[in-house]
Protein backbone atom coordinates (compact mmCIF):
# COMPACT_ATOMS: atom_id res chain seq x y z
CA UNK A 1 0.00 0.00 0.00
CA UNK A 2 1.25 3.34 -1.13
CA UNK A 3 0.70 6.23 1.53
CA UNK A 4 2.85 9.03 0.36
CA UNK A 5 2.30 9.04 -3.58
CA UNK A 6 1.12 12.16 -5.81
CA UNK A 7 -1.39 10.08 -7.43
CA UNK A 8 -3.09 7.19 -6.94
CA UNK A 9 -5.28 4.86 -8.81
CA UNK A 10 -7.46 3.06 -7.08
CA UNK A 11 -10.03 1.18 -8.83
CA UNK A 12 -9.54 2.85 -12.28
CA UNK A 13 -10.06 6.49 -10.20
CA UNK A 14 -7.09 8.65 -10.60
CA UNK A 15 -6.71 10.75 -7.20
CA UNK A 16 -4.23 13.63 -7.74
CA UNK A 17 -1.93 14.88 -4.51
CA UNK A 18 -1.35 18.01 -3.44
CA UNK A 19 2.07 18.83 -4.39
CA UNK A 20 2.60 20.37 -7.76
CA UNK A 21 3.30 18.26 -10.43
CA UNK A 22 6.19 19.38 -11.75
CA UNK A 23 8.30 18.30 -8.89
CA UNK A 24 9.10 15.24 -10.32
CA UNK A 25 12.87 15.13 -9.56
CA UNK A 26 15.49 16.20 -6.25
CA UNK A 27 16.92 18.82 -9.08
CA UNK A 28 13.19 20.32 -9.32
CA UNK A 29 12.72 20.39 -5.46
CA UNK A 30 16.40 22.44 -5.08
CA UNK A 31 15.22 24.64 -8.07
CA UNK A 32 12.37 25.89 -6.48
CA UNK A 33 13.54 25.99 -3.28
CA UNK A 34 16.80 28.16 -4.53
CA UNK A 35 14.28 30.28 -6.00
CA UNK A 36 12.87 31.30 -2.45
CA UNK A 37 16.26 31.30 -0.81
CA UNK A 38 18.34 33.35 -2.93
CA UNK A 39 16.03 36.80 -2.91
CA UNK A 40 15.39 36.38 0.50
CA UNK A 41 18.80 36.26 1.27
CA UNK A 42 19.39 39.11 -1.08
CA UNK A 43 16.98 41.19 1.09
CA UNK A 44 18.63 39.89 4.43
CA UNK A 45 21.79 41.16 3.44
CA UNK A 46 20.39 44.45 1.99
CA UNK A 47 18.86 45.15 5.53
CA UNK A 48 22.60 44.33 6.81
CA UNK A 49 24.29 46.93 4.59
CA UNK A 50 21.31 49.56 5.44
CA UNK A 51 21.94 48.82 9.23
CA UNK A 52 25.47 48.92 8.89
CA UNK A 53 25.04 52.33 7.00
CA UNK A 54 22.89 53.59 9.62
CA UNK A 55 24.96 52.74 12.38
CA UNK A 56 28.03 54.66 10.66
CA UNK A 57 25.94 57.58 10.24
CA UNK A 58 25.18 57.55 14.38
CA UNK A 59 28.83 56.47 15.22
CA UNK A 60 29.63 60.30 15.91
CA UNK A 61 33.29 59.65 16.11
CA UNK A 62 33.06 57.11 18.29
CA UNK A 63 35.56 54.62 17.14
CA UNK A 64 33.68 51.49 18.46
CA UNK A 65 30.65 52.25 17.00
CA UNK A 66 32.61 53.16 13.71
CA UNK A 67 33.99 49.94 13.85
CA UNK A 68 30.69 48.08 14.54
CA UNK A 69 29.42 50.25 11.62
CA UNK A 70 32.39 49.00 9.53
CA UNK A 71 32.08 45.65 10.32
CA UNK A 72 28.21 45.01 9.16
CA UNK A 73 28.94 46.37 6.04
CA UNK A 74 31.67 44.85 5.27
CA UNK A 75 30.14 41.78 6.41
CA UNK A 76 27.20 42.45 4.08
CA UNK A 77 29.05 43.21 1.48
CA UNK A 78 30.97 39.55 1.68
CA UNK A 79 27.67 38.09 1.98
CA UNK A 80 26.40 39.10 -1.27
CA UNK A 81 30.18 38.04 -2.61
CA UNK A 82 29.21 34.50 -1.39
CA UNK A 83 25.37 34.51 -2.41
CA UNK A 84 26.39 35.34 -6.11
CA UNK A 85 29.21 32.81 -5.72
CA UNK A 86 26.40 29.86 -4.41
CA UNK A 87 23.88 31.03 -7.62
CA UNK A 88 26.62 29.92 -9.89
CA UNK A 89 28.10 27.29 -8.25
CA UNK A 90 24.22 25.28 -8.21
CA UNK A 91 24.03 26.66 -12.12
CA UNK A 92 27.50 25.08 -12.67
CA UNK A 93 26.24 22.27 -10.57
CA UNK A 94 23.14 21.89 -12.99
CA UNK A 95 24.77 21.92 -16.14
CA UNK A 96 27.46 19.29 -14.90
CA UNK A 97 24.50 16.76 -13.87
CA UNK A 98 21.95 18.04 -16.98
CA UNK A 99 19.20 19.39 -14.47
CA UNK A 100 17.31 21.94 -16.33
CA UNK A 101 15.03 24.53 -14.72
CA UNK A 102 14.19 28.14 -14.20
CA UNK A 103 16.67 29.13 -12.02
Amino acid sequence: MTYLSQSLNIGGQIIQGPLDTRLNTVGDIVNRVMQFLIPLAAIILLFVIIWGGYDYMLSQGNPEKYKSAQAKIFTGIIGFVLLILAYFIVKVIAAIFGVSGSF
